[in-house]
């Protein structure tokens, strides 16, 4: 390709990535070129648009890249399993289809840091309200109502999820009307990424609508090895062997793949790339460092009376399924079953929610296995803003291996005082009348598991991650970020930008999918040079100690 054919080149078609493709080439006269190392997401591939099916992908080399932490010191040198989607949309194409923006002090912590003052909540709320139509709320003062992002609230009809709401607040905490809008702080039924029983991904709402653009060309199976530079400038990359030349190259390709990208071009910590013997092309010790997730732990109990969903997961009842899905979009294929949950405060010491709580009626892990045969039900519940960091460091020249991921859990006195304060928590709202009529017993971790260590040893045991790395390319001052947060560039270099959830300067307190796919809304308008949309200071729930 000619070097001055594309004007921006977008690497990644995430949630991050689709957003960009979208916006990026409104502009007939930007050459926009999206470059994903997956597949197409085929209408025809009902693994990823029945959102019940959501077990299936993860785990599959055909939808997943199956990731591997390091040996987790704190977790009996157990490797973590992490998934990535491996096709368009990226995760928003296999993940739980669960919207949650945040604490709207997420933002205000956001905007503590140095140069970071236009991104706290005000200012990012109107890019919120552009991505979304809250198909429950309507647009009000704090949701869209003509985003590309449809956006519905689950049914929440199977009665253990009315049981499950009712024992919160019986366990003395508050019913919120929207996580998502004045109040965070609370249980409620959630939204969700779910358009007439389909699941709607990024790709599916940013990008197909728009591939009739003469100028947006989106690539799979293109795999991107290289950043190309001229002098101190990126000028486009090496894919599947191949240059493409670009005026603007964009990382939108994740917290694992966006800092391998750097490192591999010679950018990041000195020492490291040096012992690799990669040319160090501008030292930004940042790049792969200040790593941040969600683990989590699923608490499971036996439920006495059958009404849970677990009958469904038998073999001879998924034709039937499958029929009511494909045919009508409706039955228990057309959902992702977590419907409810919410915010608390595990100790009177945090200023807003630090751990986060998903309902789900029956008893399943993420890989689709099943501890027990008959019915059941589960929460899942971990802290949401550990002070545990990890890392993403290469450890090869080949851009085909990975990138060795260290995350740390448990390996901070604070995050295992919130691990415990999350297990009391759970427990204590199981345990309240409302659901004692379901009641069969806690079966996971089980009775045994009583004592404070007896807690800290099963979540080292049994936990997994929520999916969530972040801050691994963090916005903020280039003596400890890598991105400059008003123009979205890598600090030391022309023409290279990073925007995706390793941008984020550092976690939410719930899934990641809504921050991510609103801080590429945000960064759209920083790369155009569009005026940025006006803040909107309205007031948000506080607690009050």
């Amino acid at each position: 390709m000619s070097k001055k054919q594309n004007d921006f080149l977008i690497i990644g078609s995430g949630s991050a990535g689709c957003v960009l493709a979208n916006r990026l080439s409104a502009d007939p006269n930007n050459q926009v070129v999206m470059l994903e190392a997956g597949r197409k997401d085929s209408l025809w591939d009902i693994f990823i648009h029945m959102p019940a099916a959501l077990t299936i992908p993860i785990g599959n080399r055909r939808y997943d890249w199956m990731y591997l932490s390091e040996p987790e010191p704190h977790m009996n040198q157990r490797r973590i399993y992490h998934a990535r989607g491996k096709l368009l949309g990226g995760c928003s194409s296999i993940n739980g289809m669960i919207w949650q923006r945040g604490n709207p002090m997420d933002y205000e912590r956001w905007a503590a840091r140095e140069g970071l003052q236009t991104w706290d909540y005000a200012h990012c709320l109107p890019y919120f309200k552009r991505m979304e139509n809250s198909l429950s709320t309507g647009e009000t003062q704090f949701r869209g109502g003509h985003g590309p992002l449809e956006l519905e609230k689950g049914p929440g009809v199977n009665p253990l999820f009315q049981s499950f709401l009712k024992a919160t607040e019986e366990a003395g905490f508050p019913r919120t009307d929207d996580v998502n809008g004045y109040r965070q702080e609370g249980f409620s039924l959630f939204d969700r990424n779910i358009r007439r029983g389909r699941r709607l991904s990024s790709a599916r709402a940013y990008v197909h609508p728009v591939l009739h653009r003469k100028n947006l060309t989106v690539k799979t199976k293109a795999f991107v090895s290289e950043i190309l530079f001229e002098k101190n400038k990126a000028i486009g990359v090496v894919c599947n062997g191949e240059k493409i030349y670009s005026n603007e190259v964009i990382l939108s390709a994740g917290a694992f793949n966006s800092p391998q990208l750097l490192q591999l071009s010679g950018i990041g910590p000195a020492h490291h790339l040096e012992s690799l013997g990669i040319p160090v092309r501008h030292n930004l010790p940042a790049v792969g460092d200040h790593l941040e997730d969600h683990l989590e732990v699923y608490i499971q109990h036996l439920c006495k009376k059958p009404v849970s969903m677990n009958p469904q997961l038998k073999w001879y009842r998924k034709p039937w399924l499958g029929f009511q899905w494909l045919f009508f979009r409706s039955g228990p294929a057309a959902t992702n079953h977590f419907e409810a949950g919410g915010f608390i405060r595990g100790n009177e010491q945090v200023k807003y929610p630090n751990l986060m709580f998903h309902f789900l009626p029956l008893a399943i892990r993420y890989d689709g296995s099943s501890p027990e045969s008959g019915h059941g039900y589960q929460v899942h519940v971990g802290p949401m803003y550990s002070d545990v960091r990890g890392s993403v460091l290469i450890q090869s020249r080949d851009a085909k291996i990975y990138p060795k991921v260290q995350f740390n859990y448990l390996s901070t006195e604070n995050d295992r005082k919130e691990w415990i304060e999350a297990i009391h928590m759970a427990r204590h709202i199981l345990k309240q009348p409302a659901l004692q009529e379901f009641n069969g017993g806690e079966i996971s971790p089980g009775p045994d598991v009583k004592t404070d260590q007896q807690i800290l040893d099963w979540v080292a045991r049994d936990a997994e991650t929520a999916l969530h790395p972040c801050a691994t390319c963090r916005m903020g001052k280039e003596t400890d970020s890598v991105i400059d947060p008003l123009t979205m560039r890598a600090y030391g270099i022309e023409g290279l930008r990073v925007v995706d959830a390793s941008s984020m300067p550092s976690i939410t307190n719930a899934n990641i999918h809504a921050p991510v796919t609103m801080l590429a809304e945000k960064a759209s308008d920083l790369i155009l040079g569009n005026t940025p949309l006006a803040p909107e200071p309205f007031d948000f729930f506080r607690h009050q100690p």
